[in-house]
This record gives structure tokens, sequence and C-alpha cells, in this order.
């Protein structure tokens, strides 16, 4: 018997008792939950407004927990493919660790939780965001673009996205130029980042059935993308600071960072040698996040600390 048909009978096996807290962990995917927070935060900081330090707290924490909502509904969901995949079969529910109807339940009593409290402490324009959004990962993205279209991620990453829009929207009560010029930069910053992964993945993603680009269109045009992408991610990166929302420090960052991760761009896009080919591409992946990460911990650092300094210019 295959390894692969041991998950997903484990998977499905009954209603054995809860897995340990750590596994329960898990299912929120605390590291795209802790890229959620630090962009929303990005968002709360960056909001012309000062909110109070406890609301600030409690408003990001539901936000995490919306996150980790989305993570445990999407697990729950993909446990088939899962299964499947070599980097995921180790997951909670296709190693029989926690049953599905539990992940389930943990994740729509979080998704309620976290909308409610949302509203209570911060506004409800905010709360109504973190719902939408919630709901467009797990039912737009999970249930129907990840394993229809190889657009799956470009129209999908409109969830991953709106975090700093809700973090802003927590703050204002409203929905700005600013906050959506933030959503603009993580959304073309998905298709880069997720595809460069596809591409050393192919494999797994080919046997799982899932439409990623390389797998539908080919790894020549998955690169080609990449690289336009990327194109329009430079200038969208620097829109803070030419509209004037942000200062000098994030516009030479964003330039200086935004140039680099260009040219890994175009080095997958010219290597077509196999490993080189892989190689050049796990480096994208890998600068990617990091690409991301600058951009927004300028913006927490210019608006948290060097604007109430009176420094930010």
């Amino acid at each position: 018997m295959s390894d692969i048909t041991v998950s997903l009978q484990r998977a499905s096996v009954s209603d054995m008792a809860g897995g340990a807290p750590r596994d329960y962990v898990e299912l929120l995917k605390p590291r795209v939950m802790s890229l959620v927070v630090f962009t929303a935060l990005a968002g709360v900081v960056a909001a012309p407004t000062h909110m109070h330090p406890i609301v600030g707290f409690a408003a990001l924490l539901a936000i995490a927990i919306g996150a980790g909502a989305s993570g445990a509904l999407n697990m729950w969901y993909d446990r088939d493919i899962d299964a499947i995949m070599t980097r995921t079969r180790a997951r909670p529910i296709p190693s029989g660790r926690i049953a599905p109807r539990e992940a389930l339940a943990f994740g729509l009593t979080l998704a309620a939780f976290a909308v409610f409290t949302l509203g209570v402490v911060a506004n409800w324009l905010a709360a109504f965001l973190l719902a939408f959004t919630i709901a467009f990962y797990v039912v737009v993205y999970t249930m129907w673009l990840k394993r229809s279209t190889p657009q799956n991620i470009v129209i999908g990453g409109a969830a991953g996205a709106l975090p700093p829009v809700v973090g802003w929207a927590a703050a204002t009560g409203v929905v700005s130029v600013e906050s959506l010029v933030l959503f603009a930069i993580i959304f073309f910053w998905t298709p880069p980042h997720f595809w460069a992964l596809a591409l050393f993945k192919s494999g797994d993603y080919g046997r799982a059935g899932v439409p990623m680009l390389p797998n539908v269109k080919g790894a020549p045009r998955t690169r080609l993308e990449i690289f336009l992408y990327t194109i329009l991610l430079v200038p969208i990166g620097l829109l803070p600071y030419l509209i004037g929302f942000e200062g000098r420090a994030y516009g030479v960052i964003a330039l200086g960072s935004g140039v680099f991760m260009l040219n890994l761009a175009w080095r997958v896009w010219r290597d077509t040698e196999g490993r080189a080919s892989d190689r050049a591409a796990k480096q994208l992946f890998g600068y990617s996040i990091l690409h991301l990460f600058l951009l927004f911990a300028v913006i927490v650092a210019e608006h948290g600390i060097l604007q109430p300094l009176g420094l930010l210019s």
C-alpha cells in the first residue's frame, strides 16, 4: 500500500480525538499568518490617525485569527491533494493527526470569532473586509480557482493582498487610495513569488492535478510571465514614494530591492537549463519574500518610528 493511500485513509478515518495543540497551530499556517499580520500592521500604523495601542493590538489579533481560520479551512478542503503533494502530506489532516470535521469546526469558529471581534473593537467596515477576505480565500480561491485555472494565483492573490486594507480600515473606518496602493504591491508581487515556487515544484502540482501555470502553459511561458509581472511590480512598489505617502528611505529601498528582484526574474526568464533554472527560481522565490518584507518594514518604521519623531521626509 502506497504512502499516498495510507495518508488518504488516515485523513478520512473517523472521528478520532483531536490532535495535539501544535497540530492546531499548524492548521493556522503560522508563516502565512505572520505575513498577514505584518502587512496589516503596516496599514494600521500608516493610516493618518492614532489608534489606541490596546485597540490596535486587539484589531491585529482579530486579523491574525482570521488569517488562521482561512488556513485551517484551506487545509480542510485541500486534504485530498495535500495527501498527494510531497511538501504537504505531513500536514495534520492528511497525516491523520486531526480529523477533517474537527478542522472544519475549528476554522469556522475562528472565522466567526475574528470577524465579530474586529467589528466590536474597531468598526464593521473592517470586519466586513476581513469576512470578505476569508470568504474569497476559501470559496473563490481554494474551492474554485485553485483547481480550475492556471490564473488561480493571479485572481486568488487578491485575498492575500487585502490585509493592509483591512488594517487601514480598522484604524480609519474608510478605504483610501494609499491602502489600495499597498494592496496593489502585494497583488502584483504574488504571481512572480508563487510561480517561482511552481517552477521547481511542478511535479508536485502535476501529481495533485492542480493547474499551475508551468503545468498548463509550460515553463517558458511561466518564466516570461514572472519577468513581466516583476517589471510591473517595480514601479508599483515605488508608488508610495511617488504619491508622497512614504519618504526618501522607502523610495531608495523600494528602487534598489525592486531592481535586484527584477534581475533575478530576468535570470529566471533567460535561464532554461534544467537544474540551473530550478536554482534561479529558488533564488527568486526566496528573495521575493525578503523584498516584500523590506517594503513593509520601511513603511512600519517610517510611520511607527520616524514620523512620530518628526523625521519622515
